[in-house]
């Protein structure tokens, strides 16, 4: 195979590298196009077909359904490793040995008490406030209550910044939710895991004494492995074209929650929620709302069926169903939105037209199920999807501070007026 690729423009060739990546993808080197072409550039909406950086974290195929972290399996994670473990190979490459994740984990807990000006903050929203507005300003804010700048060729002061984050992270996303439903802001216990900690930061009720279901650890473990990163998508290349201009790590961490906030992103699990209210308001009548999907001349769409990258069976779907099985099983939880969920599950991994068009449920369709067993409020799914995320945030924000990549500058075609001789208000 050549090494090059040519491109011709207006009768001339030029050369351009291709750089090809540990998996064999295949990328052309193209930032030299502007200059020996005299000011082509390309046009890519959405930058589908467009590599924004060369990542050694998460290595995605969707036509065959293979998702890794650092090389490992995502089945292989999910089942044996917890996520701390998963959050600390994502951010240093590494799976941690013991004396590692017990040193991170113990870090972690002495960064994990936000100071009480925050809650000030809080206050100041009102109930009606959507989470993950609530959580990316809270997020920003840490910012004024952190205000000197991470050193980022100090391996020392990035450590600090990361553990920090992590620390807080969980604490913010218990409160914005006791928030809205009027609990006290708590804190967890530093007897606790990672995991186990976010879950008495949430539930925990004041009149009575917490217990913890290994189940609901488990599976909310899964979810957030699931969740820690997904190669160069909406909010992770928000964070990394935020973070391009050296702004801090909190500050582009907010910026992706705000990316994620979006239904097209992270709100596709509020969404498959909604769309199950919306069929049992109708009556429940799965078998009529698969019909409805099928026809093209129908509005209604099926959410959390298929998935833009996987054309294939999403791989974290497949892990994700067994622990909604057991959650489900477990908590024995009597609701018609979960009985609608199981029915459309049912009917589209055994439809033809949906297995034809391998439109099967992903992740998002499973981690709403659980999420809402749980107990937690639809609008507080997002804010679990950026909870899972943050490693993988953090992870991306490093290496491009660490590679000491240039600021992230696209360009445009313009296609508005040419120039114009102005006129005098009067003359308008």
């Amino acid at each position: 195979m050549s090494n090059t690729a040519i491109l011709e423009v207006n009768g001339e060739k030029h050369e351009f590298p291709l750089i090809v990546g540990t998996e064999n993808e295949i990328g052309i080197d193209i930032k030299s196009l502007r200059s020996v072409t005299g000011g082509v550039t390309t046009i890519d909406p959405g930058y589908k077909n467009t590599g924004s950086c060369e990542s050694a974290i998460t290595f995605l195929n969707g036509e065959e359904g293979v998702l890794r972290y650092r090389g490992y399996a995502i089945e292989d994670l999910a089942e044996k490793a917890d996520f701390l473990e998963v959050a600390y190979l994502l951010i240093f490459g590494e799976l941690p040995t013991k004396e590692q994740l017990d040193k991170f984990h113990t870090d972690i807990k002495n960064e994990s008490v936000v100071d009480d000006d925050v809650k000030k903050i809080l206050d100041a929203f009102p109930k009606s406030a959507h989470p993950m507005g609530v959580l990316a300003s809270l997020t920003s804010a840490l910012t004024a209550f952190n205000p000197s700048s991470v050193n980022v060729n100090s391996e020392e002061d990035m450590y600090k910044a990361i553990v920090k984050i992590l620390g807080k992270f969980p604490v913010l996303v218990a409160w914005t939710m006791r928030k809205k439903q009027g609990l006290p802001l708590n804190y967890g216990s530093d007897k606790l895991g990672y995991v186990e900690n976010i879950l008495k930061m949430m539930f925990e009720k004041p009149n009575h004494d917490y217990e913890q279901s290994e189940i609901l650890v488990n599976a909310l473990d899964k979810l957030l492995i699931l969740h820690a990163d997904h190669e160069q998508n909406c909010s992770t290349s928000t964070v990394r074209i935020v973070g391009s201009s050296h702004a801090g790590l909190f500050a582009s961490l907010s910026a992706g929650i705000s990316a994620l906030w979006g239904p097209l992103h992270g709100g596709a699990n509020q969404a498959v929620l909604e769309m199950l209210e919306a069929i049992k308001e109708d009556g429940g009548d799965t078998k009529k709302y698969m019909a409805k999907a099928k026809d093209k001349e129908d509005p209604f769409r099926l959410m959390g069926f298929g998935h833009r990258v996987y054309k294939n069976f999403d791989p974290r779907a497949k892990i994700i169903k067994k622990a909604a099985d057991e959650v489900l099983g477990d908590l024995g939880v009597e609701d018609p939105v979960l009985d609608i969920a199981k029915g459309l599950a049912s009917e589209a991994l055994s439809d033809d037209y949906f297995v034809q068009r391998k439109l099967y449920p992903n992740v998002d369709f499973y981690s709403g199920i659980i999420y809402r067993a749980m107990g937690i409020p639809v609008e507080m799914f997002t804010v679990m999807f950026a909870l899972g995320r943050l490693p993988g945030w953090i992870a991306q924000w490093r290496e491009m501070r660490l590679r000491k990549e240039p600021i992230g500058r696209p360009r445009q075609i313009y296609i508005g007026e040419n120039l114009r001789e102005f006129k005098s208000i009067n003359e308008r």
